[in-house]
């Protein structure tokens, strides 16, 4: 099965319709693709990885395996209620906390900083390329997730390490993401990532030449009227290495109130009597615009087809 591929090299040429139409289907289909020609610094994002894996080596790899979860494995005690991982989050947007993740250097900091600004760009492309898949205004999702504070945005920085035993646990276990617009940069040599499609597990292979795996969150499913996808997805652990993933999420603030896009909304609370005359004068035409005049009607604008 092959995941979907967006190249963002192909938005601005006469590719455009046909990237944008593979777009609509990752997300209506999938709810996962791959983000290729990003115009992310890739030397940026391997240094990224490389501090990070760095930090796990120096403050987080000898604490983990002396934990209560690599004691519970070991001793093969329930492990149906523990994640494989060791990770800390980091938030950006609104306002940073990143100089208050203990033992971060400053030269993590600021290369973190400096990933996530470039980052950023792209999470809002995305969103403005969805909510015109969608036929909404290029910046509804943003304005959407922006509340009082504009759009949060923060890392989950994790490492799945080595496992003993992988058949007894999981890396992290089966969930959807509650947020919306997930970036994904990842290992580029082991695998454990798993998205559900179509009945079976779908392996996400490691990312090549510094793509960004994108998924969409329970956020985008709402406001797109379940459209677009969240998809039950889940890591697992891997016996012979450990795996870096550094997840970005631009979600909605706090405050921010979430509901399907009134545009994507069919007509409710009509009496069919109505709707029977309109249909006389519109039967062979399209149902989409019969819809909205419905929904029109019904908000007391008598905007009737004729």
């Amino acid at each position: 099965m092959e995941i979907p591929v967006i190249d963002f090299s192909k938005l601005n040429g006469d590719k455009r319709g046909d990237t944008m139409a593979l777009l609509h289907t990752a997300c209506e289909k999938w709810g996962f693709f791959m983000v290729e020609n990003h115009e992310i610094d890739t030397q940026l994002m391997e240094k990224v990885k490389q501090l990070i894996n760095t930090y796990y080596e120096e403050n987080l790899k000898e604490t983990f395996y002396q934990s209560e979860i690599a004691t519970r494995l070991e001793k093969q005690r329930n492990t149906s209620d523990i994640d494989w991982e060791s990770a800390f989050f980091i938030w950006h947007r609104p306002t940073s906390n990143i100089h208050e993740v203990p033992n971060l250097s400053q030269e993590l900091c600021q290369t973190m900083d400096e990933y996530i600004a470039q980052l950023l760009k792209l999470a809002e492309k995305l969103s403005e390329l969805m909510s015109e898949n969608l036929g909404l205004e290029k910046d509804y999702i943003k304005k959407a997730f922006s509340g009082s504070k504009g759009p949060a945005v923060g890392t989950k920085v994790a490492k799945y390490p080595r496992c003993p035993r992988p058949e007894l646990v999981r890396g992290l276990r089966e969930h959807t993401d509650a947020g919306g617009i997930i970036l994904l940069l990842q290992d580029d040599k082991v695998p454990g990532l798993e998205f559900f499609k179509d009945g079976k597990w779908v392996e996400i292979p490691p990312s090549k030449n510094n793509a960004i795996f994108v998924n969409t969150g329970d956020q985008v499913e709402v406001l797109s009227n379940g459209l677009y996808k969240s998809v039950v997805h889940r890591v697992m652990p891997d016996k012979n290495g450990s795996r870096i993933s550094i997840a970005t999420f631009y979600n909605p603030i706090g405050d921010a109130i979430i509901s399907p896009a009134p545009k994507l909304l069919y007509p409710s609370n009509f009496h069919f009597g109505d709707y029977l005359k309109l249909y006389g004068s519109t039967k062979f035409g399209e149902k989409g615009p019969r819809f909205e005049s419905m929904k029109n009607m019904i908000n007391g604008h008598k905007n009737i087809l004729t």
